[in-house]
């Protein structure tokens, strides 16, 4: 343990010299996260409050044939504007996010007092034109029940006739849910870091020494190959961990400002030092993951750039479980406990939701990490006693 602690803080010392190294390192990420956080929490707030406060301008095919119609529009500060020449192109060019038709026989299925047809013309795969579609289609069904309401009065009946059931709906999610729903993005965020935090400098310590030719010497020592290595994975796993400290420490910060200045849904978002304990714990495992499987990347190849074009592939293997659930999303179940990046995902989704782990669950979470770190660790092992592993390529 002696070796471990030396190897260890002198891999520390070495890189906390390295101040442009170690700025880059631990403070950006914990720069870059609030700056996305704020940045796009506001902007999506603005914009939601601009689409939802401000006069929707509606161009309107032959709105000639429902005054009353655009006279109700009007009252909901929908305010209908003449049609462009070409409708179609319009929308598909994004002149407008939506276009209101009305069909030919509309006045007359109205004068028959039947359902009368209009059309919302829009483009469903733009984002940016669901909130104008849902205010027009609203004010379209609210102006229907009260002209269905009054043609009932007419005749003598009372409108909730026509409406024998009606739903109520009753939300039971907690706010912590809620707040859960809006950090969807954040396991990823935080896998990802965890994952590679220590990259730089357990790629560094191995394929970085060996092509400097400092490693040979320390590997000449008496101390065991195993101690030399256990130590830099130890240098790389507190790095990691710091690294990921400053950035759990910088949402909640986030979070905060964005409270303050109503930055969007992420106001609503309060992380608690508990929540950032239980992370920490939950993440560990992966810190161990990342440096022992790029340790033993790192011992296999023959130069850093080598090393360093795994990356691009290791940085997929975190968003897999976050796509699947976002596609298929499924019930906590013990087994998922056990599959890398599956385990954390859904976590750290409980942790953020205010939903208790089970002992079974930490249990199954955190061992299924250490063993597989273990694995790779001794894999690594096996490499480091490589004759091949000092000579420089």
């Amino acid at each position: 343990m002696n070796t471990v602690w030396v190897v260890a803080q002198k891999e520390l010392l070495d890189l906390f010299r390295d101040r442009r190294t170690l700025l880059l390192g631990l403070l950006l990420g914990p720069l870059l996260f609030p700056v996305f956080i704020l940045g796009v929490g506001g902007l999506a707030a603005q914009k939601a409050r601009t689409q939802l406060e401000k006069t929707l301008e509606l161009p309107v095919v032959h709105g000639e044939r429902a005054p009353n119609l655009l006279a109700f529009l009007r009252s909901q500060n929908i305010e209908p504007k003449p049609p462009p020449p070409d409708p179609e192109r319009a929308i598909r060019e994004q002149d407008h996010d939506v276009i209101l038709v009305i069909p030919e026989d509309y006045a007359e299925q109205w004068r028959a007092s039947r359902p009368a047809r209009v059309e919302l013309w829009h483009d469903a795969s733009r984002q940016d034109s669901q909130i104008p579609v849902e205010r027009v289609a609203k004010a379209v069904e609210s102006y229907a029940r009260q002209v269905g309401a009054l043609r009932l009065l007419l005749r003598g009946l009372d409108p909730a006739v026509a409406q024998p059931v009606f739903a109520v709906p009753r939300d039971l999610s907690t706010p912590e849910a809620r707040r859960g729903m809006i950090l969807a993005f954040l396991p990823y965020l935080l896998i990802l870091s965890a994952f590679l935090g220590g990259a730089y400098l357990v790629i560094d310590v191995t394929a970085g020494e060996r092509e400097r030719q400092s490693l040979e010497p320390l590997l000449a020592t008496p101390a065991s190959r195993e101690a030399i290595m256990s130590g830099k994975i130890a240098a790389a796993c507190a790095f990691g961990m710091l690294s990921l400290l400053l950035i759990l420490g910088s949402f909640k910060a986030s979070f905060w400002i964005a409270r303050s200045l109503d930055a969007g849904p992420f106001g609503a978002v309060d992380v608690s030092w508990l929540a950032i304990a239980k992370l920490l714990l939950i993440l560990f495992p992966m810190v161990l993951i990342g440096t022992t499987l790029l340790t033993l990347i790192s011992a296999s190849v023959k130069s850093v750039k080598e090393a360093q074009s795994y990356m691009s592939v290791l940085m997929l293997l975190p968003i897999i479980p976050t796509i699947v659930l976002l596609i298929h999303p499924v019930k906590n179940q013990l087994w998922m406990f056990a599959v890398p990046f599956l385990a954390q995902n859904q976590a750290i989704m409980n942790v953020l939701r205010g939903e208790p782990l089970s002992l079974a669950e930490w249990g199954v979470c955190l061992g299924s990490g250490l063993a597989l770190g273990a694995l790779f660790w001794l894999l690594a092992a096996r490499l480091y006693h490589r004759e091949q592993l000092a000579i420089s390529a």
